[in-house]
Protein backbone atom coordinates (compact mmCIF):
# COMPACT_ATOMS: atom_id res chain seq x y z
CA UNK A 1 0.00 0.00 0.00
CA UNK A 2 1.30 3.55 -1.30
CA UNK A 3 0.33 6.43 1.00
CA UNK A 4 1.22 9.75 -0.47
CA UNK A 5 2.02 12.46 1.49
CA UNK A 6 -1.05 14.97 0.35
CA UNK A 7 -3.55 12.33 1.95
CA UNK A 8 -1.26 11.68 5.14
CA UNK A 9 -1.70 15.76 5.36
CA UNK A 10 -5.10 15.37 4.80
CA UNK A 11 -6.03 12.81 7.68
CA UNK A 12 -3.53 14.59 10.45
CA UNK A 13 -5.92 18.00 9.73
CA UNK A 14 -8.80 15.86 10.25
CA UNK A 15 -7.47 14.27 13.67
CA UNK A 16 -6.39 17.85 15.15
CA UNK A 17 -10.01 19.11 14.45
CA UNK A 18 -11.69 16.18 15.83
CA UNK A 19 -9.08 16.21 19.19
CA UNK A 20 -9.11 19.77 19.66
CA UNK A 21 -12.28 19.98 20.45
CA UNK A 22 -11.57 17.17 23.33
CA UNK A 23 -8.61 18.95 25.17
CA UNK A 24 -6.78 15.85 25.46
CA UNK A 25 -3.25 16.32 26.40
CA UNK A 26 -1.12 19.37 28.31
CA UNK A 27 1.32 21.86 28.07
CA UNK A 28 1.99 23.54 25.00
CA UNK A 29 5.00 24.23 22.34
CA UNK A 30 5.50 26.40 19.13
CA UNK A 31 8.05 24.58 16.72
CA UNK A 32 11.20 26.48 16.01
CA UNK A 33 9.87 28.34 12.65
CA UNK A 34 6.72 29.79 15.54
CA UNK A 35 4.12 27.62 14.00
CA UNK A 36 0.86 27.82 15.79
CA UNK A 37 -0.01 25.33 18.74
CA UNK A 38 -2.09 22.48 18.70
CA UNK A 39 -4.28 21.70 21.03
CA UNK A 40 -5.47 18.29 21.21
CA UNK A 41 -2.64 15.87 19.86
CA UNK A 42 -0.27 16.81 22.27
CA UNK A 43 2.20 14.43 24.26
CA UNK A 44 3.06 14.51 27.65
CA UNK A 45 6.74 16.62 27.86
CA UNK A 46 8.67 13.98 29.48
CA UNK A 47 8.15 11.46 26.20
CA UNK A 48 11.38 11.27 24.02
CA UNK A 49 11.59 10.20 20.56
CA UNK A 50 14.93 9.43 19.11
CA UNK A 51 16.32 9.69 15.44
CA UNK A 52 19.02 7.41 14.81
CA UNK A 53 21.61 7.17 11.87
CA UNK A 54 24.55 6.44 10.53
CA UNK A 55 27.48 8.50 9.34
CA UNK A 56 25.76 10.78 11.12
CA UNK A 57 27.64 13.84 10.34
CA UNK A 58 26.03 13.41 6.74
CA UNK A 59 24.49 16.80 5.31
CA UNK A 60 21.18 14.69 3.87
CA UNK A 61 20.03 14.13 7.61
CA UNK A 62 20.04 17.30 9.15
CA UNK A 63 16.66 18.94 7.49
CA UNK A 64 15.26 15.66 8.49
CA UNK A 65 16.64 16.02 11.94
CA UNK A 66 15.04 19.55 11.70
CA UNK A 67 11.61 19.02 10.23
CA UNK A 68 11.33 15.89 12.79
CA UNK A 69 11.93 18.09 15.40
CA UNK A 70 9.53 20.79 14.42
CA UNK A 71 6.83 18.43 14.36
CA UNK A 72 8.15 16.96 18.16
CA UNK A 73 7.62 20.64 19.05
CA UNK A 74 4.17 20.95 18.38
CA UNK A 75 3.46 17.86 19.92
CA UNK A 76 4.94 19.01 23.14
CA UNK A 77 7.47 15.90 23.17
CA UNK A 78 11.23 15.83 23.56
CA UNK A 79 13.71 14.39 20.59
CA UNK A 80 17.28 13.95 20.26
CA UNK A 81 19.73 13.29 17.28
CA UNK A 82 22.13 10.46 17.39
CA UNK A 83 24.10 8.02 15.25
CA UNK A 84 27.80 6.64 14.30
CA UNK A 85 30.02 8.46 12.57
CA UNK A 86 31.25 5.50 10.59
CA UNK A 87 29.58 3.56 7.75
CA UNK A 88 29.88 0.30 10.53
CA UNK A 89 26.11 -2.20 10.62
CA UNK A 90 27.37 -2.80 14.13
CA UNK A 91 28.22 0.28 15.50
CA UNK A 92 24.84 1.76 14.21
CA UNK A 93 23.13 -0.79 15.46
CA UNK A 94 25.15 -0.31 18.93
CA UNK A 95 23.77 3.11 19.06
CA UNK A 96 20.65 2.06 18.70
CA UNK A 97 20.96 -0.32 21.51
CA UNK A 98 22.44 2.30 23.54
CA UNK A 99 19.01 4.01 22.64
CA UNK A 100 16.38 1.63 23.34
CA UNK A 101 17.92 0.90 26.79
CA UNK A 102 16.96 4.53 27.67
CA UNK A 103 13.38 3.33 26.68
CA UNK A 104 12.35 6.10 24.70
CA UNK A 105 8.58 6.31 23.13
CA UNK A 106 10.14 6.04 19.77
CA UNK A 107 12.58 5.22 17.52
CA UNK A 108 13.30 6.81 14.11
CA UNK A 109 15.75 4.99 12.32
CA UNK A 110 17.49 4.28 9.17
CA UNK A 111 18.72 1.04 9.01
CA UNK A 112 22.01 0.84 7.25
CA UNK A 113 21.16 -2.55 6.31
CA UNK A 114 17.56 -4.64 6.55
CA UNK A 115 19.15 -7.89 7.59
CA UNK A 116 20.80 -5.79 10.64
CA UNK A 117 18.04 -4.52 12.18
CA UNK A 118 15.53 -7.24 12.34
CA UNK A 119 15.93 -8.90 15.21
CA UNK A 120 16.66 -5.42 17.15
CA UNK A 121 13.75 -3.78 15.70
CA UNK A 122 11.43 -6.70 16.31
CA UNK A 123 12.70 -6.69 19.98
CA UNK A 124 12.24 -3.07 20.57
CA UNK A 125 8.24 -2.87 19.13
CA UNK A 126 7.79 -5.99 21.61
CA UNK A 127 9.10 -4.10 24.41
CA UNK A 128 6.72 -1.18 23.53
CA UNK A 129 8.59 1.41 21.54
CA UNK A 130 7.30 2.42 18.66
CA UNK A 131 9.49 1.93 15.19
CA UNK A 132 9.41 3.90 12.18
CA UNK A 133 12.09 3.97 9.09
CA UNK A 134 13.25 6.19 6.82
CA UNK A 135 15.27 6.93 3.99
CA UNK A 136 16.73 3.02 4.43
CA UNK A 137 14.33 0.26 5.45
CA UNK A 138 14.17 -3.13 7.19
CA UNK A 139 10.70 -4.12 5.62
CA UNK A 140 10.72 -7.76 7.04
CA UNK A 141 11.12 -6.21 10.62
CA UNK A 142 8.16 -5.51 12.81
CA UNK A 143 8.63 -1.98 12.30
CA UNK A 144 5.58 0.50 12.45
CA UNK A 145 6.53 2.18 9.04
CA UNK A 146 8.19 3.39 6.12
CA UNK A 147 9.17 6.63 4.91
CA UNK A 148 11.12 7.62 2.25
CA UNK A 149 11.23 9.05 -1.84
CA UNK A 150 10.50 6.62 -4.09
CA UNK A 151 12.95 4.90 -5.08
CA UNK A 152 12.36 3.48 -8.36
CA UNK A 153 11.24 6.85 -9.41
CA UNK A 154 14.13 8.31 -8.67
CA UNK A 155 16.58 5.90 -10.72
CA UNK A 156 14.08 5.69 -13.57
CA UNK A 157 14.62 10.27 -13.35
CA UNK A 158 18.08 10.09 -13.02
CA UNK A 159 17.91 7.80 -16.30
CA UNK A 160 15.96 9.69 -18.43
CA UNK A 161 17.24 13.00 -17.83
CA UNK A 162 20.55 11.75 -18.56
CA UNK A 163 19.65 10.13 -21.79
CA UNK A 164 18.00 12.82 -23.14
CA UNK A 165 20.77 15.14 -22.22
CA UNK A 166 22.51 12.99 -24.07
CA UNK A 167 20.59 12.65 -26.97
CA UNK A 168 19.86 8.85 -26.58
CA UNK A 169 22.90 7.38 -27.38
CA UNK A 170 26.11 7.24 -25.89
CA UNK A 171 28.13 4.94 -22.99
CA UNK A 172 27.25 5.85 -19.16
CA UNK A 173 28.40 4.01 -16.00
CA UNK A 174 26.81 3.87 -12.50
CA UNK A 175 29.21 3.92 -9.04
CA UNK A 176 27.25 1.82 -6.66
CA UNK A 177 27.05 1.57 -2.85
CA UNK A 178 26.37 -2.18 -2.62
CA UNK A 179 24.27 -3.93 0.64
CA UNK A 180 22.23 -0.83 1.67
CA UNK A 181 18.50 -1.07 0.00
CA UNK A 182 17.39 2.38 -1.29
CA UNK A 183 20.79 2.69 -2.85
CA UNK A 184 20.89 -0.31 -4.77
CA UNK A 185 17.26 0.28 -5.70
CA UNK A 186 18.02 3.63 -7.43
CA UNK A 187 21.23 1.98 -9.59
CA UNK A 188 19.28 -1.07 -10.41
CA UNK A 189 16.23 1.15 -11.28
CA UNK A 190 18.50 3.54 -13.42
CA UNK A 191 19.88 0.29 -15.41
CA UNK A 192 16.72 -1.31 -16.03
CA UNK A 193 15.32 1.79 -17.48
CA UNK A 194 17.86 2.81 -20.05
CA UNK A 195 17.72 -1.13 -21.10
CA UNK A 196 13.80 -0.90 -21.44
CA UNK A 197 13.69 3.22 -22.95
CA UNK A 198 17.13 3.83 -24.38
CA UNK A 199 19.13 1.28 -26.75
CA UNK A 200 21.47 2.94 -27.79
CA UNK A 201 22.48 4.37 -24.54
CA UNK A 202 25.01 1.45 -23.18
CA UNK A 203 26.11 0.90 -19.47
CA UNK A 204 29.92 0.16 -19.53
CA UNK A 205 30.45 0.10 -15.94
CA UNK A 206 28.45 -1.11 -12.62
CA UNK A 207 31.83 0.44 -9.66
CA UNK A 208 30.99 -0.14 -6.15
CA UNK A 209 32.88 2.78 -4.29
CA UNK A 210 31.23 2.59 -1.25
CA UNK A 211 30.09 6.42 -0.85
CA UNK A 212 34.16 6.76 -0.81
CA UNK A 213 35.01 10.63 -3.61
CA UNK A 214 38.12 8.35 -3.95
CA UNK A 215 37.57 5.66 -5.10
CA UNK A 216 34.41 7.81 -7.30
CA UNK A 217 37.48 9.53 -8.65
CA UNK A 218 39.52 6.35 -9.95
CA UNK A 219 36.64 4.58 -10.98
CA UNK A 220 35.76 7.12 -13.45
CA UNK A 221 39.05 7.89 -14.74
CA UNK A 222 39.54 4.06 -15.11
CA UNK A 223 36.84 3.95 -17.30
CA UNK A 224 36.86 7.03 -18.88
CA UNK A 225 40.51 5.37 -20.63
CA UNK A 226 38.86 2.13 -21.43
CA UNK A 227 35.90 4.41 -23.34
CA UNK A 228 37.26 7.81 -23.98
CA UNK A 229 33.45 8.63 -25.22
CA UNK A 230 31.91 8.50 -21.73
CA UNK A 231 29.12 10.65 -21.45
CA UNK A 232 27.41 9.88 -18.10
CA UNK A 233 27.98 8.81 -14.90
CA UNK A 234 25.26 7.90 -11.57
CA UNK A 235 25.04 7.36 -8.21
CA UNK A 236 22.66 6.63 -5.49
CA UNK A 237 24.88 9.45 -2.91
CA UNK A 238 26.43 12.72 -2.85
CA UNK A 239 29.58 11.57 -1.28
CA UNK A 240 30.82 9.31 -4.73
CA UNK A 241 29.49 12.34 -6.72
CA UNK A 242 32.15 14.63 -5.65
CA UNK A 243 34.70 12.01 -7.16
CA UNK A 244 33.30 11.49 -10.09
CA UNK A 245 32.39 15.23 -10.80
CA UNK A 246 36.51 15.81 -10.13
CA UNK A 247 37.25 12.96 -12.62
CA UNK A 248 34.75 14.61 -15.50
CA UNK A 249 35.96 18.04 -14.84
CA UNK A 250 39.37 17.22 -15.44
CA UNK A 251 38.22 14.32 -18.37
CA UNK A 252 36.91 17.75 -20.11
CA UNK A 253 39.24 20.08 -19.72
CA UNK A 254 37.22 22.62 -17.14
CA UNK A 255 33.85 22.02 -17.48
CA UNK A 256 32.63 18.58 -17.00
CA UNK A 257 31.36 17.71 -20.60
CA UNK A 258 30.29 14.25 -18.35
CA UNK A 259 27.08 14.30 -17.26
CA UNK A 260 27.21 13.53 -13.31
CA UNK A 261 23.95 13.22 -11.53
CA UNK A 262 23.33 11.84 -8.30
CA UNK A 263 20.80 11.14 -5.26
CA UNK A 264 21.11 14.09 -2.07
CA UNK A 265 23.11 16.88 -1.85
CA UNK A 266 25.32 19.12 -0.14
CA UNK A 267 27.60 21.69 0.42
CA UNK A 268 30.22 20.34 -2.29
CA UNK A 269 27.62 19.25 -4.53
CA UNK A 270 25.45 22.66 -4.26
CA UNK A 271 28.67 24.83 -5.50
CA UNK A 272 29.33 22.23 -8.81
CA UNK A 273 25.90 22.43 -9.82
CA UNK A 274 26.53 26.28 -9.43
CA UNK A 275 29.28 26.33 -11.28
CA UNK A 276 28.25 23.71 -13.73
CA UNK A 277 31.06 21.03 -12.85
CA UNK A 278 28.06 18.83 -12.17
CA UNK A 279 24.84 17.97 -14.40
CA UNK A 280 22.09 17.49 -11.26
CA UNK A 281 21.07 16.07 -8.45
CA UNK A 282 17.81 14.68 -7.16
CA UNK A 283 17.01 15.58 -3.36
CA UNK A 284 14.45 13.77 -1.23
CA UNK A 285 12.51 16.80 0.51
CA UNK A 286 14.21 15.74 4.01
CA UNK A 287 11.73 18.46 5.66
CA UNK A 288 8.36 16.29 4.72
CA UNK A 289 10.44 13.21 5.49
CA UNK A 290 11.30 14.26 8.78
CA UNK A 291 7.75 15.95 9.56
CA UNK A 292 5.57 13.02 8.27
CA UNK A 293 7.77 10.65 9.86
CA UNK A 294 7.72 11.94 13.50
CA UNK A 295 3.59 12.12 12.79
CA UNK A 296 3.61 8.80 12.23
CA UNK A 297 6.06 7.57 14.91
CA UNK A 298 4.24 9.20 17.33
CA UNK A 299 0.75 7.98 16.43
CA UNK A 300 2.50 4.42 16.16
CA UNK A 301 3.53 5.73 19.90
CA UNK A 302 0.33 6.21 21.01
CA UNK A 303 -2.14 3.69 19.84
CA UNK A 304 -4.77 5.06 22.14
CA UNK A 305 -5.81 7.73 19.71
CA UNK A 306 -6.94 5.97 16.62
CA UNK A 307 -9.68 3.00 15.91
CA UNK A 308 -9.33 2.66 12.43
CA UNK A 309 -11.77 0.02 10.49
CA UNK A 310 -8.32 -2.32 10.29
CA UNK A 311 -9.54 -5.08 12.67
CA UNK A 312 -5.65 -4.66 13.73
CA UNK A 313 -7.19 -3.10 17.25
CA UNK A 314 -9.19 -5.90 17.89
CA UNK A 315 -6.16 -8.36 17.30
CA UNK A 316 -4.13 -6.75 19.78
CA UNK A 317 -2.20 -5.22 17.37
CA UNK A 318 -0.92 -1.62 16.57
CA UNK A 319 -3.59 0.40 14.72
CA UNK A 320 -1.19 2.35 13.29
CA UNK A 321 0.86 0.51 10.00
CA UNK A 322 1.99 2.38 6.64
CA UNK A 323 4.38 0.26 5.00
CA UNK A 324 5.38 3.18 3.06
CA UNK A 325 4.98 6.97 2.50
CA UNK A 326 6.35 8.63 -0.26
CA UNK A 327 7.71 12.33 1.19
CA UNK A 328 8.43 13.37 -2.33
CA UNK A 329 11.79 15.00 -4.28
CA UNK A 330 13.30 17.91 -5.67
CA UNK A 331 15.15 18.10 -8.34
CA UNK A 332 18.10 20.17 -8.15
CA UNK A 333 19.73 22.59 -10.40
CA UNK A 334 22.23 25.37 -10.94
CA UNK A 335 18.92 27.34 -11.28
CA UNK A 336 17.86 26.28 -7.45
CA UNK A 337 20.69 25.17 -5.65
CA UNK A 338 20.99 28.23 -4.10
CA UNK A 339 17.53 27.01 -1.68
CA UNK A 340 19.87 23.69 -0.51
CA UNK A 341 22.40 25.20 1.49
CA UNK A 342 21.87 23.44 5.01
CA UNK A 343 23.41 26.49 6.62
CA UNK A 344 21.51 29.55 5.14
CA UNK A 345 18.54 27.19 6.25
CA UNK A 346 19.58 26.60 10.11
CA UNK A 347 20.00 30.48 10.05
CA UNK A 348 16.46 31.41 8.36
CA UNK A 349 15.37 29.16 11.25
CA UNK A 350 17.19 31.25 13.91
CA UNK A 351 19.63 28.63 14.86
CA UNK A 352 23.80 30.13 15.49
CA UNK A 353 24.49 27.21 13.50
CA UNK A 354 23.72 23.56 12.03
CA UNK A 355 25.06 22.35 15.70
CA UNK A 356 22.96 24.32 16.91
CA UNK A 357 19.77 22.76 14.89
CA UNK A 358 21.12 19.64 15.56
CA UNK A 359 20.85 20.20 19.39
CA UNK A 360 17.43 18.52 21.34
CA UNK A 361 13.71 19.84 20.56
CA UNK A 362 11.05 19.62 23.03
CA UNK A 363 8.35 21.83 25.04
CA UNK A 364 8.92 25.62 24.67
CA UNK A 365 11.55 25.14 22.02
Amino acid sequence: MKVTAKILAALIVVALTALAGCGGGSGSSAASSGAVQTVGLHGSPDEEYYQVQFVSGVEYWFPVYEGFKQAGNLLGVKTFYVGTTEYDANKEVEVFEQTLAKNPKGIFLSPITAEAFKEPVDRAVAQGVAIITMASDSPESNRNGYITSDNVNEGQYAARAIAEAMGGRGKVMTLRNPGQTNHDIRIDTFIATLKAEFPNIQVVADSPTNQDPDRAYSAVMTVAQMHPDLGGVFMPEASSAIGASRAAVELGGGKAAIKVMCCDVNEQILDMLQTGDMFGAINPDQGMQGWFGMLMLFTAAHPELINPMNGRKAQGQNPTYIPYLDNGLNLVTAENAQYFYVDKYAESLGYSSIQDMLGPGGPGQ
